[in-house]
């Protein structure tokens, strides 16, 4: 999915700039990026890595609306994005209790210039 490849980039570089994200995500799923990456890159970490996802299947769909949506529910997995201190590239400590493969319920929205993710929820309790 083209927002997390956009996602990947912002936590990686420290910077929502620069980056595609506002071609793929509005609202919620927008305000997350650029209100945590500014605070991740002043505490000196970086993301690398890629986020996994997999089993996604839809489970609303409202395509007559004006503006259509659908709602869609995927397995998650950041076991391969991992925090490290930006200086030395070294791996962050992460607290033992750490989801690193989770459902996540995803709306989209058809846009005039494509889809666009509103709401990415992690649900807790629900590995996959």
């Amino acid at each position: 999915m083209k927002y997390w490849d956009e996602m990947e980039k912002s936590y990686a570089t420290g910077r929502v700039e620069g980056t595609d994200i506002k071609r793929f995500a509005a609202g919620a799923a927008l305000a997350r990026p650029e209100a945590e990456v500014p605070k991740i890159a002043k505490a000196g970490r970086a993301f690398t890595g890629e986020v996994g996802i997999s089993t996604s299947t839809v489970t609303k769909a409202d395509l007559d609306r004006e503006v259509p949506s659908v709602t869609l529910s995927s397995c998650i997995d950041v076991t391969k994005w991992i925090p490290v201190d930006r200086q030395s590239g070294q791996p962050a400590a992460l607290p033992s209790e750490r989801l690193t493969r989770f459902v996540a319920l995803t709306t989209l929205e058809k846009w005039p210039d494509g889809w666009k993710v509103l709401t990415d929820e992690p649900q807790t309790g629900r590995p996959c």
